[in-house]
């Protein structure tokens, strides 16, 4: 479910950062046209109302943050810069996931807020693994071995909480044999 706002979503904040680099002025101008944007998008959502309006107006403030930060990733061309338009981008699109979750109820809805955030934890995560085997300041390959131990880690811990969450549909010895069966797949004790 959330996989599927994830790719609508990320398509929808797709772009990427020059990797050339570029000037201030393209950088300033960029800008400028991601605020105009905004307006513009965020005008079409008052004609909506409700939930659809709140999904309209995250993502009005994705695309302007995502655009933004690509911007920036353009202009510094630095592996930071890079890792910092990624997290924007993972969170325009939790952000977008998160309103989507509103219109479910129970436990659907944990689930898909979970699922979301899973998605968010893979794509920050995996922001920083890129940002430090990128830095020139880090080449070590503990620093990057480590970093990779670390997302794996985070990406694990989310994708246990989706599963552990499933869970809570079952009850019983059902639902014991659910979290059993997640705690093994996931490593947790």
């Amino acid at each position: 479910m959330v996989a599927m706002f994830a790719a609508s979503a990320g398509l929808a904040f797709a772009g990427g950062a020059n990797a050339q680099g570029t000037s201030k002025d393209s950088y300033d101008m960029t800008v400028k046209r991601a605020q105009e944007a905004y307006k513009v998008d965020r005008a079409s959502c008052d004609a909506l109302s409700g939930n659809v309006k709140d999904i309209c107006v995250e993502t009005a403030k994705g695309k302007e943050s995502v655009a933004k930060a690509e911007a920036e990733a353009g202009y510094r061309n630095t592996p930071k810069a890079r890792e910092s338009a990624r997290v924007a981008r993972a969170d325009a699109t939790y952000a977008v996931a998160k309103e989507k979750c509103d219109d479910l109820a129970g436990n659907t809805k944990d689930v898909c807020v979970k699922e979301a955030k899973a998605v968010h934890v893979k794509g920050t995560a995996d922001a920083k693994v890129d940002r430090v085997a990128a830095d020139s300041t880090m080449k070590s390959a503990e620093k990057t071995a480590e970093a990779r131990r670390e997302a794996s880690e985070d990406k694990r811990d989310a994708e246990y909480k989706v599963a552990a969450e499933k869970c809570d549909a079952f009850a019983g010895t059902a639902k014991d044999s659910c979290i059993r069966d997640a705690k093994t797949r996931y490593g947790k004790s």
